[in-house]
């Protein structure tokens, strides 16, 4: 198998930078996720891997040899698009079949082929239908066993769950994960579903506005985002943000003001604070599971809010909280009894806290 190592891609369309001065390496064999939202720039890079695109700067390498200007079959990688781009012309058997018959393998090698794949994947039994007659995810798996039988050494994986049902694509994560163990195959895929890229993936790249902004593990990611924009895209429901300002005394920092709220600074926190902050502007995150209600107001320690509604999910509870006009959202368990309009004081878990710096958004605790 391969490795790939992008360094320092750039590339553009006109005036838009869609990918900027990228540098990534992907490890052999492992399942890496490339997520961002709509525009990030993480399609495009992906193309630039296949060679469907070409950049203008930096260079790609697949294994020990740069690709960055080779045709799209001497790079030895599958792609599996969002579409599946089947041909709907042709049966399952010659969809899967096909690259075999365009390298002239002979009918015998090529129909053992198919059969070992389409077991593999669990679809002998649709050898004989056409696309048409799929459903999604047969077609999805179709488009997976077209893929499986070049034998490549890269799978490029562009959204191909995106248009399956909601409980389909649940089983199919399971699916594709195992489906890249058993053949220990390096594997890039793209996403914009952070669930999808917290299940799937050895690594996340997470991508916004054409650049890299993080690469780690999924505990990583969520645990330990490097900035805001990362804090806030990873995770359902996503983190909460409340802008606030140091108030100090005596040149120590004591507490973090904002609208409608107060709270202490521990004494560890301070030392960071006096250590790193180049300001007294900050933006505090806390996730939905690291808020808990306090029965009584302790200045300092709670923050009073107003239920603004309430989201029973079943297995847990959502509230739906204002505080100084901002909305909140917390995690608590379905005994959880309240009603809008209700007030409540919230406890932060300041272990859980992230500080970040309001106008870069980068971490600073």
């Amino acid at each position: 198998m391969a490795n790939v190592a992008i360094k320092n891609v750039t590339k553009r369309f006109g005036n838009v930078v869609a990918v900027n001065d990228m540098s990534l390496d992907v490890k052999d064999k492992e399942f890496l996720v490339m997520l961002g939202p709509s525009g990030s720039g993480k399609t495009t890079l992906l193309r630039c891997i296949a060679g469907l695109e070409t950049p203008e700067e930096g260079q790609i390498y697949i294994g020990d040899k740069c690709v960055t200007n080779a045709l799209p079959k001497d790079r030895d990688v599958a792609m599996v698009f969002q579409s599946y781009a089947l041909y709907p012309h042709m049966n399952v058997f010659d969809n899967i079949a096909f690259s075999l018959k365009i390298h002239k393998v002979p009918i015998n090698e090529r129909t053992k082929r198919v059969k070992e794949v389409a077991d593999l994947l669990q679809i002998g039994h649709l050898l004989d239908r056409r696309p048409k007659q799929l459903s999604g995810g047969e077609a999805q798996r179709v488009a997976l066993g077209r893929a499986i039988i070049r034998q490549p050494r890269v799978f490029l994986m562009d959204e191909p769950l995106s248009n399956l049902d909601a409980k389909l694509r649940l089983y199919m994560r399971v699916e594709l994960k195992k489906l890249q163990k058993d053949l220990d195959i390096t594997t890039i895929y793209v996403t914009h579903d952070q669930a999808e890229a917290m299940t799937m993936a050895n690594r996340i790249a997470v991508m916004d506005s054409a650049v890299l902004q993080q690469l780690g593990s999924p505990d990583e990611i969520y645990n330990h985002p490097r900035n805001a924009f990362v804090a806030g895209f990873i995770g359902s429901p996503a983190m909460n943000f409340l802008d606030c300002t140091l108030v100090k005394e005596d040149k120590r920092p004591l507490r973090f003001m904002g609208e409608g709220f107060s709270l202490t600074i521990p004494e560890w926190m301070i030392e960071v604070i006096e250590k790193e902050a180049t300001t007294s502007e900050f933006t505090l995150g806390i996730r939905p599971e690291d808020m808990f209600v306090q029965s009584e107001q302790i200045k300092g320690e709670s923050i009073p809010a107003v239920i603004f509604e309430i989201e029973p999910l079943g297995f847990e509870t959502v509230v739906d909280l204002t505080v100084g006009g901002k909305l909140l959202k917390m995690r608590t368990s379905t005994d959880f009894k309240a009603y809008p309009g209700d007030k409540l004081n919230i406890v932060l878990r300041k272990d859980k806290i992230h500080v970040f710096d309001r106008k870069t958004s980068k971490l600073v605790i």
